[in-house]
């Protein structure tokens, strides 16, 4: 009886176990750089490089993610949804009174079991002005967030779960 050989992983695959982390850890650092040049081009791929090898051992797997249409949507869609709300978070501050604030607690419950897709949905939720998730259950199957003013939370629970959650049930499987 043969044994079967041993594949190893390419040499790409061992310097890059992450490759999304590599490539935005580049554009993030390019961005704080504020400025295009070869020196920080070369140190942004060093730590692309670096930092994914050192923390590698500390990952489980590669998360199942889907690029693509569904990830291009979503980032649009967050893009915008962060500039109106950027405006609507600057009127109540310069037009509303505090008193007239409806600020309320929301339990969001979520469909997302990927750690991965559950960070995304809070950090999406904590991005976007006016809102900020605060903990999730122990199970993980629910968010809390605190959002500025809603006249009717149940309606801003649902459009919540439709704009992002139903998304994001898209790009991660």
């Amino acid at each position: 009886m043969s044994e079967l050989p041993i594949q190893r992983p390419s040499l790409i695959r061992r310097l890059l176990p992450h490759p999304a982390l590599s490539v935005m850890l580049v554009v993030v650092w390019m961005l704080l750089l504020n400025s295009l040049s070869w020196g920080g081009l070369v140190l942004a791929v060093a730590f692309a490089v670096a930092i994914p090898l050192l923390t590698s051992r500390f990952w489980p797997g590669n998360p199942r993610m889907r690029f693509g249409p569904p990830l291009w949507g979503y980032l649009g869609v967050v893009l915008w949804d962060i500039m109106v709300a950027n405006f609507q978070v600057a009127w109540i501050i310069l037009f509303r009174r505090n008193r007239d604030l409806r600020s309320h607690w929301l339990v969001i419950p979520t469909d997302l079991r990927s750690p991965e897709a559950i960070t995304a949905f809070a950090a999406t939720i904590s991005l976007t002005p006016g809102t900020v998730s605060t903990d999730i259950s122990a199970d993980g199957r629910a968010l809390l967030v605190h959002i500025l003013d809603t006249a009717d939370p149940d309606a801003e629970i649902a459009r919540i779960k439709s704009r992002y959650e139903a998304r994001l049930l898209r790009i991660f499987p």
